[in-house]
């Protein structure tokens, strides 16, 4: 999401990270770079402007995005509205199958392609400011994993906010994860992934499963993750003005929906920031350079590292929020290249035939 000419300067830990230069657009050999050695999380800072798809986008969502929302908005009325648009203007691929299934009574929905091979799954917690959903688009790009990684993916249809405030969103996510162990699910043939919102969901459940000493997945992807409800990463006042498609006052009306009292925001089950790590299984993150919820990545990054998790970051210029997800950017099929590498190499999963290879890490 980097727009304009302005540059501020970047926080402590990307100045410790390993940076490699690429042609513009990005390339394949853009995605090339070695861990950073030392204390520090494997960082891998992108370089490159970007598609004129992706400053297209930038540009869409600058003149579609950018309004305030009043404290007292209408949230239920606006998912209504984005969930039309997602209907109409986003039909999903007619090879993808979408099965009903009520998980400890949770609705969600199976998501399975061609490709899907039997005892695989990935949990996909999708994203929406815990107070949207977009069942098309994320079933589009859950499909799109499955495509990839030869699996099938469950999508629990948590309950949103503001008629179901914290800790709604969270116990559903658990309560999911729980009826797939109750259910035959392998957690080493598991795979956590979420985006925005579905990334804080994604870590939280792995916290409230470690603390129960319940089974583990085989590694989480976190997309963007909003991870910490205080909001005090110094990329939410530097990036705002770059970022196209957030402002700081409109999260903190998403906030005020979602957490009722001050007194939660550290609460490890709002904020998975201030959760204890240890534990955890390996993680992968990506996230724009540019956009508000950059160091909230960085930061998870070099928490999990510092209890000991395998762990990867990735940030990239050039992007939107959650970029991944939008098909048509070819910076988004780089990424996904990426994911399937680090799920590949953490699984016992092998890529299906006819999906494509992964780049070599």
């Amino acid at each position: 999401m980097i727009v304009g000419t302005r540059t501020r300067p970047r926080s402590r830990g990307m100045r410790q990270s390993n940076r490699r230069a690429a042609p513009r657009p990005y390339s394949r050999r853009a995605r090339e770079a070695r861990p950073v050695d030392g204390d520090e999380p494997r960082i891998r800072v992108i370089e490159g402007r970007g598609s004129w798809r992706s400053r297209a986008l930038i540009a869409l969502l600058r003149l579609a995005s950018r309004g305030p929302l009043p404290l007292d908005a209408d949230l239920a009325a606006l998912r209504r509205r984005y969930e039309t648009m997602d209907a109409r203007h986003f039909p999903l691929d007619p090879a993808v199958r979408r099965e009903p299934v009520r998980c400890n009574g949770v609705a969600a929905e199976w998501i399975s392609v061609p490709e899907s091979r039997p005892g695989r799954t990935l949990l996909y917690l999708h994203g929406g400011s815990f107070a949207f959903r977009f069942p098309n688009t994320h079933a589009a790009f859950a499909a799109r994993l499955c495509r990839r990684l030869g699996t099938r993916a469950l999508i629990p249809d948590y309950r949103l906010a503001p008629e179901h405030p914290f800790p709604a969103a969270p116990d559903d996510c658990h309560a999911t994860w729980r009826w797939l162990l109750a259910n035959g699910c392998d957690p080493a043939d598991s795979v956590f992934a979420g985006d925005s919102a579905g990334g804080n969901l994604a870590l939280v459940t792995l916290h409230r499963a470690c603390r129960a000493g319940e089974p583990l997945p085989a590694c989480a992807v976190l997309l963007s993750p909003a991870v910490d409800c205080t909001m005090t990463s110094p990329s939410m006042v530097e990036n705002e003005d770059r970022d196209p498609l957030f402002q700081l006052r409109n999260l903190l009306v998403f906030r005020r929906h979602y957490v009722a009292s001050p007194s939660l925001y550290t609460n490890p089950d709002v904020s998975p920031l201030f959760a204890d790590f240890h534990g955890f299984p390996p993680l992968f993150l990506q996230a724009g350079l540019a956009e508000m919820l950059r160091d909230e990545a960085l930061r998870t990054a070099q928490k999990a590292h510092a209890a000991g998790v395998d762990v990867e970051l990735e940030l990239w210029p050039g992007t939107v929020h959650a970029f991944q997800i939008a098909s048509f950017l070819p910076e988004a099929g780089l990424a996904v290249d990426e994911i399937v590498r680090f799920v590949l190499a953490r699984t016992r999963w092998e890529s299906p035939a006819g999906a494509g290879a992964p780049p070599r890490p």
